[in-house]
């Protein structure tokens, strides 16, 4: 659960507003005793579900070399949910631009433009979404570093609006098919860098609360300080993405949040394998220092009944100075998992879009 904070929120912060905006974030996660295409089939499933149910824009994750989530091309899954659903935005969250070429992100995000006109997000990370070693395989046959990503921000923009790139000599060479429109450009992260980034090139910027690793509502705060707004985006545009899991009791919530429990903690100790059972979850003996580290991680996560899990979104919101919350969503069952979001939808009233 989270715990009350003081922030001086600068001016330039747009009051928060109700009912919130939400949103979805999915990772596909493969669930134990499943398979990889029963998690993308998940998640059609619930893109399905989520678009009815009135949640404004759905995500797609980018993970490497893991058992546990099937999301490794988030512009492949976009092209599929984006073609399941008829009116939700769909988009990235976010790709990894540390590994790619802005030109050939460039095309790949005006073809989905052309496919889906209005409906595509471009949201950008710059960690690796990796261990080193995959991030190296990902990077192979160039040298290009992480140096290089406010290079390439600048000229995936330019490529995007058919402005000038940072190199003269790509002045000539345009990015293909044009769409009539841009994709919405945001910047992810969880630490100062992101928000930088976006509050300098004026992208939205979205925390990633849920990783639990820093309490973001100063880097919210600098993003909206510091924000210069661009053609693209005129005004900051603040979201804060956070980990739900709400059932019809408070008991339900806490036995289906074990799964996320175990799972968390062998990520700590690099096991990336499927998301465990209750099953699994229950039968873990867990040692006292294990116990600690779970406790931790529920820190950052909200987890109860609709009620609680309104009061608790909310509150991450005033927090952070924002109206835009996006849920990430995990259990072993993906009918809890939809009947999750749900719940969530019901208690702020969400209309189906």
């Amino acid at each position: 659960m989270y715990s009350a904070s003081i922030l001086k929120i600068s001016n330039k912060v747009p009051p928060v507003t109700k009912p919130l905006i939400l949103s979805v974030l999915d990772q596909s996660p493969i669930r134990s005793g499943a398979t990889a295409a029963d998690a993308v089939n998940e998640t059609i499933a619930l893109a399905q579900a989520t678009e009815r149910l009135g949640y404004q824009r759905y995500w797609l994750a980018e993970h490497h070399n893991t058992e546990g989530l099937a999301g490794c091309a988030p512009e492949i899954m976009i092209t599929r949910v984006a073609a399941a659903t008829s009116s939700i935005r769909v988009g990235s969250g976010g790709v990894m631009i540390n590994h790619y070429s802005p030109y050939k992100l460039a095309e790949m995000f005006r073809l989905l433009e052309v496919m889906f006109p209005g409906r595509i997000d471009l949201g950008l990370g710059r960690a690796p979404g990796s261990d080193p070693r995959t991030a190296q395989a990902l990077a192979y046959g160039s040298n290009i570093g992480v140096d290089y990503i406010p290079t390439k921000l600048h000229d995936l923009v330019a490529f995007l609006t058919d402005t000038d790139p940072s190199n003269d000599g790509f002045r000539t060479v345009h990015a293909t098919p044009r769409p009539e429109g841009v994709p919405d450009l945001w910047m992810l992260g969880s630490s100062n860098g992101g928000g930088a980034f976006a509050a300098h090139f004026g992208f939205g910027f979205s925390f990633a609360d849920f990783f639990g690793a820093m309490d973001g509502t100063e880097v919210m705060a600098s993003y909206f300080r510091d924000y210069q707004p661009s053609d693209l985006c005129p005004e900051p545009r603040g979201n804060v993405c956070v980990f739900v899991l709400c059932a019809d009791t408070h008991a339900r919530a806490e036995k289906l949040a074990k799964s996320r429990d175990l799972w968390r903690l062998k990520i700590d100790k690099g096991d990336i394998g499927p998301y465990p059972s209750l099953k699994e979850a229950e039968a873990y003996e867990y040692q006292p220092y294990e116990q600690d580290q779970v406790d931790a991680h529920r820190r950052s996560a909200i987890i109860g009944t609709p009620g609680e899990v309104k009061q608790e979104i909310e509150a991450v919101a005033a927090r952070y100075g924002v109206n835009d919350i996006a849920i990430v969503t995990i259990c072993h069952d993906p009918q809890a998992r939809i009947h999750s979001y749900e719940l969530v939808a019901e208690a702020f009233e969400l209309t189906p879009l």
